[in-house]
């Protein structure tokens, strides 16, 4: 199956109902955004609106997620990101029965910036597809109406990580130890191919595959 066909096939299978959210989380390298874009792209082509949000907008702070050593895995793991923001300015307003008005970013992780960016409102029938790491937590998984999980090797994906940010390729390298101990912590708490809709195996970026296919 090529990329294209398999991307339309997972379009076609998002609910076709008001207020549907979809998750495509993976780790870090694995191609979230990238496929994230697609599939939205794919949704608009079946007369859909879409908004694309990407988690990385709601980081806490850096204080905040280094308070545990910016080596630390479970610091990465339970750190990293602010979920209450998250939820009530994307998910609950984005969800079935919600207002649609949202902001889909209240900090800047590059320059550590706290946002403060005015409201947007999302088209009636929007489909929010939300793309970052963790997204099956415990805090968040009652909120998909949909999702996907992207998975590789972690030899794949710190490659890709090397070529886009410059850190080590080796996901030994006690560099990576954060990155690639915090995402086991989640893997050992989670199972998210688990709670996943439907696994895509995506070392392969031209060529991804399906790999479970859940009920939703």
């Amino acid at each position: 199956m090529t990329r294209e066909r398999l991307i339309a096939e997972v379009a076609a299978r998002v609910p076709a109902a008001d207020g549907v959210r979809v998750a495509v989380d993976g780790v870090d390298g694995v191609g979230k955004t990238t496929f994230a874009a697609e599939l939205a792209g794919a949704l608009r082509s079946r007369g859909r609106p879409v908004v694309h949000v990407s988690a990385d907008g709601f980081h806490r702070v850096r204080a905040e997620r280094h308070r545990r050593g910016a080596r630390s895995p479970e610091g990465f793991w339970l750190d990293s990101y602010d979920y209450p923001a998250l939820i009530s300015n994307v998910l609950a307003p984005l969800g079935p029965g919600g207002g649609r008005r949202f902001r889909d970013a209240v900090h800047d992780v590059r320059t550590d910036e706290v946002l403060d960016r005015p409201w947007s409102v999302a088209p009636a029938g929007a489909v929010l597809v939300l793309d970052g790491l963790f997204l099956h937590r415990d805090e968040l998984a009652g909120y998909w109406e949909f999702s996907v999980f992207l998975t590789a090797p972690f030899a794949v994906t710190a490659a890709r990580m090397a070529v886009r940010d410059g850190t080590d390729p080796d996901p030994g390298h006690p560099d990576m130890a954060r990155y690639v101990g915090g995402q086991r912590l989640y893997f050992a708490a989670c199972r998210p191919w688990e709670r996943a809709t439907v696994v895509i195996d995506n070392s392969d970026v031209a060529g991804p595959r399906i790999v479970a296919r859940g009920q939703g």
